[in-house]
């Protein structure tokens, strides 16, 4: 079992703003238009994103990765777990306020590999937790 955090992100949103817009997937449909402008920044790794209330899937350097929501926590986490997945993994987005117009949020994943995998594994996911945690906080909530 390896865990990977992000770096904690604020945003310039209630926590109960972030949390109401991610909560429901399907929120994220305003992102959509900006898709091109993510795919750059993500360096060009994500070729292409679709989602429905409770599940994302993203196509990564031509690996579908599905993550459905499997918790939510009123106002303060969103737990996904791996749907079809390479490897058995789970993402948290933890959202807390830092102030009545500004919140914080970090994204973990933890993965579910052997050791020979997890060589392998670590410099991507360390790096995609990253650009997750990036992305979440450029949205306009």
């Amino acid at each position: 079992m390896v865990q990977f955090e992000s770096s904690v992100k604020h945003v310039p949103y209630t926590q109960e703003r972030v949390y109401t817009k991610l909560a429901d997937l399907n929120n994220l449909a305003s992102v959509r238009e900006r898709l091109d402008a993510i795919k750059a920044q993500a360096g060009g790794k994500v070729e292409d994103l679709s989602f429905d209330q409770d599940s994302l899937t993203l196509k990564v350097q031509g690996i579908n990765l599905t993550l459905r929501i499997i918790e939510r926590e009123p106002m303060k986490c969103i737990k996904f777990e791996g749907d079809k997945t390479p490897i058995p993994l789970n993402v948290w987005i933890q959202i807390l306020p830092v102030s009545d117009a500004e919140a914080k949020m970090k994204v973990t994943i933890r993965a579910e590999v052997n050791a020979f995998m997890k060589a392998m594994v670590s410099k991507p996911l360390q790096e995609g937790v990253e650009k997750l945690a990036d992305m979440l906080a450029l949205i306009p909530y």
